[in-house]
């Protein structure tokens, strides 16, 4: 089992999120937890669709932390 990063972004009316480690691999939804849960499932797709096309699956490297800062 591999753990991969996800960035969440607020939009408008929704959120969505994007995979550093897997370019191209997106989702949204209305919701936060929403978007996590179809960002996972297209991960699982992605990485199944790497598999047939017997491409290497990219190692998760990217890591996000968040920094307080004074404004």
């Amino acid at each position: 089992m591999s753990k991969y990063t996800i960035v969440i972004e607020k939009a408008e009316g929704n959120y969505s999120a994007y995979c550093p480690d897997l370019p191209g691999c997106i989702a949204t939804g209305r919701t936060e937890e929403e978007t996590i849960q179809r960002m996972k499932e297209a991960i699982e797709f992605h990485i199944e669709g790497l598999r047939e096309e017997k491409t290497s699956i990219p190692t998760p490297t990217t890591k996000a932390v968040s920094v307080d800062v004074t404004v």
